[in-house]
């Protein structure tokens, strides 16, 4: 299969999609679970995009004999990635004190364990992660996961928008 058949393909596009926005969801809660790493307020928020891209895909996957709904969800989502690699840039830059945060505190209270505490004070006393500090790097070229997300989410958008360009050619023919 050549490769412009391969975005010309519905099903796996939608269902590639929606596999990396589930392993990145299921990357940054395995960072907290078995890393220590906490999130902050914009880490949280650079995953909603991704919890829309599998919505999309689920539903395109779904519907995938209606022959406009995988070309909508293919570019729901690429909008989504591409919403999500803005977020990442402008965390990026937050990291890097390129400027501050407009996001009030900018952290994130961990609610984990509220064992013999009440949710206020497991609230008020839990640690919080701040925007503008770097929880991990990479060791060899030194890139948060904040750049690691710019990247990867710029990429898929361009899958998605080409895709959904090569799936118009394909109702067209």
């Amino acid at each position: 299969m050549s490769m412009t058949r391969i975005f010309q393909n519905p099903v796996f596009i939608l269902a590639s999609i929606t596999v990396f926005a589930a392993a990145a969801l299921l990357a940054a809660l395995a960072s907290e679970a078995f890393l220590g790493l906490e999130p902050c307020i914009l880490c949280i928020y650079q995953r909603w995009p991704y919890a829309a891209v599998i919505g999309f895909g689920v539903i395109g996957l779904a519907l995938k004999k209606q022959a406009a709904v995988p070309r909508i969800m293919a570019g729901l989502s690429g909008l989504a990635f591409l919403i999500n690699s803005g977020i990442a840039t402008y965390h990026t830059g937050v990291e890097q004190k390129w400027w501050r945060s407009a996001v009030e505190g900018c952290a994130v209270p961990n609610f984990g364990d509220t064992s013999g505490q009440s949710l206020l004070d497991n609230i008020l006393s839990a640690p919080t992660a701040r925007c503008d500090e770097i929880p991990w790097q990479d060791p060899i070229i030194g890139l948060s996961m904040a750049n690691y997300n710019v990247v990867f989410c710029l990429v898929l958008a361009l899958v998605c928008f080409y895709s959904v360009y090569r799936l118009g050619h394909t109702q067209k023919a």
